[in-house]
């Protein structure tokens, strides 16, 4: 089924993402991971894409398990900075063979290899090209990604949603969030993006805290802001995980609760292959 579709039959879709074990991991340990998550009965589950391309055959391979063998619909995550136009169409062809219908359509991050070779010219500079490609040649449902506060790379705010709203007007269905922990960015995102008249739903990204040093990292490298209420919290347990992880899980279900209540489009939690976190989270929203 598209995961466009879904957005216009129910509202909040319900979603979760996991990523691919390392290469030298069995793939039998990701079935738990799908298993407990399929008991909370997710609209779809989302499967990330390594880095510079890295665990792509693993991406393919774990979403069609979703969809084929537990019976969810899958979002198979697509990056396409490092790859050239034959790669990516060998991939989206594979896609199709497996019957996966939806697509996340991602820049990437850059490969960590110093030596790692481009294509030259790159044959995708940004997100909204490889939308155009795939939307060109295909009939996915496309997915795209937005910051509610910006994206680092970006010059400034208004330049990034207005490339946002480029990425919509090339073929994107729907938008996920990156995390953020102050559910006023993802409202003001919303109401800066009603300018460009697009009708797109918009689900929200959420991680819950289970790990200081984990969150801080990942806030750093997409950007977003602790608030205070946050801060407090993580300093509070600092030297308590287990108490630490009560009260990230208990904040993620109140930003949540908050989303819905305000009529969000959808959630989406970001589990880190921790499907307890999501449980939990889950028992204590209303929806």
């Amino acid at each position: 089924m598209y995961i466009r579709d879904i957005y216009q039959q129910k509202k909040p879709v319900i979603s979760f993402e996991i990523f691919p074990p390392k290469q030298n991991y069995s793939l039998d340990t990701i079935f738990s991971t799908i298993e407990a998550l399929q008991t909370l009965e997710p609209d779809f589950i989302s499967v990330t894409y390594g880095a510079g391309g890295s665990r792509k055959d693993r991406t393919i391979e774990i979403a069609s398990i979703v969809k084929n063998r537990y019976q969810i619909e899958s979002l198979a995550h697509l990056t396409c900075v490092s790859s050239t136009k034959t790669e990516i169409h060998a991939i989206a062809k594979e896609l199709q063979q497996q019957k996966i219908q939806n697509i996340l359509a991602l820049r990437g991050d850059f490969p960590k290899d110093p030596n790692f070779k481009f294509p030259n010219p790159l044959h995708y500079h940004y997100a909204q090209d490889l939308v155009k490609d795939l939307t060109k040649h295909y009939n996915f449902s496309i997915g795209g990604a937005f910051y509610p506060e910006g994206h680092i790379e970006a010059p400034s705010f208004d330049e990034d949603i207005k490339h946002v709203s480029e990425k919509v007007s090339a073929g994107t269905d729907f938008l996920i969030s990156q995390i953020f922990f102050d559910n006023e960015y993802f409202y003001h995102y919303l109401d800066e993006f009603k300018q460009f008249n697009q009708s797109v739903p918009f689900s929200a990204g959420i991680m819950a805290v289970t790990n200081a040093k984990q969150i801080s990292t990942i806030a750093a490298l997409c950007g977003c802001s602790i608030p205070a209420q946050l801060s407090r919290l993580m300093a509070k347990y600092d030297h308590s995980p287990s108490d630490l992880k009560q009260a990230g899980i208990t904040y993620a279900a109140t930003q949540i609760q908050d989303l819905i209540d305000r009529g969000v489009d959808g959630i989406h939690i970001y589990t880190m292959n921790h499907p307890e976190v999501a449980k939990q989270i889950i028992e204590q929203v209303n929806y």
